[in-house]
């Protein structure tokens, strides 16, 4: 089942359940997908909205000087893929990535992204780089 599929079964049962919060938070993701020129998304097109939804609530929540956590980002987070850790991704380049292939580290970065693709946070991928 595809993460859209899944949020859209989420909502029948947020629905049925009277669960006002998760009903709100699916619909705003589900508007956001209605966006799209397609009706149906790819798991990366899902993931990559889903991320920019999450990011502006943080923004909009620190610019009112809110807590960075509330419910409707736990909502949508629950429908993100487990992120690897920072050491998980410290092994990998350690055991994969030959630095004298490229001009600078940042260079491997590429390779590195396209290995863990949406389950790597790139600023802790960048973090690394500029600490290796």
């Amino acid at each position: 089942m595809t993460i859209q599929a899944q949020i859209k079964a989420d909502l029948v049962s947020a629905m049925k359940n009277k669960d006002e919060e998760r009903k709100n938070a699916i619909r705003v993701a589900l508007g956001e997908f209605g966006r799209n020129d397609k009706k149906e998304l790819n798991d990366e097109e899902v993931i990559r909205v889903l991320k920019k939804l999450i990011h502006s609530e943080k923004e909009m929540l620190v610019a009112k000087g809110i807590s960075d956590d509330s419910k409707f980002i736990q909502i949508l987070e629950a429908y993100l893929p487990k992120q690897v850790s920072r050491d998980e991704i410290l092994d990998w380049i350690h055991q994969n990535v030959d630095f004298s292939e490229f001009k600078n580290k940042m260079q491997a970065m590429k390779l590195i992204m396209s290995h863990f693709g949406s389950s790597a946070d790139g600023n802790v991928v960048k973090q690394i780089l500029q600490d290796i």
